[in-house]
């Protein structure tokens, strides 16, 4: 969590959302990111999502089996949801995002009936620190682009 968290403080020094993940395969590789949507322009490119999909380009194989997922902030439907279709058995997150949520706080995308993938999912790791530098973010005053 510690490498998810300088991810985190490097988003908040490029004007993103602070928010930091990382993949770790059971060998010990791991991959890190962090959120990215100003600098892409593309919706997608949330910490979570650029970590798994670096690691499924890597292995050749989308299914991350032996892979755990840690991240700043709980994961938002899309993510929580790439997460499950990859198949990663781990979820360790920081905070809690009582706006978009999708692992228990505003939606638990686990408790909907036949997915064939259910991961083992942690809450509350470092919370603290990835909450205050969260709320710092917004506190400063975070420019909205709308279109």
């Amino acid at each position: 969590m510690e490498l998810a968290l300088d991810q985190a403080e490097e988003a908040f020094s490029s004007g993103e959302v602070p928010v930091g993940a990382v993949l770790v395969e059971s060998s010990g590789r791991f991959f890190t990111d962090r959120n990215r949507t100003r600098e892409t322009g593309l919706p997608s490119s949330h910490a979570e999502h650029l970590v798994i999909t670096a690691a499924a380009k890597a292995r050749g194989d989308w299914r991350l089996e032996d892979c755990s997922l840690y991240s700043t902030l709980e994961p938002c439907l899309m993510c929580a949801g790439l997460a499950v279709i990859s198949r990663i058995p781990r979820i360790i997150y920081g905070a809690w995002d009582k706006r978009f949520g999708a692992l228990g706080s505003v939606t638990n995308i686990l408790e909907m009936q036949n997915l064939n993938h259910y991961p083992d999912v942690k809450g509350g790791c470092l919370a603290d620190r990835s909450s205050l530098l969260m709320k710092e973010f917004f506190r400063q005053g975070r420019t909205i682009e709308r279109e």
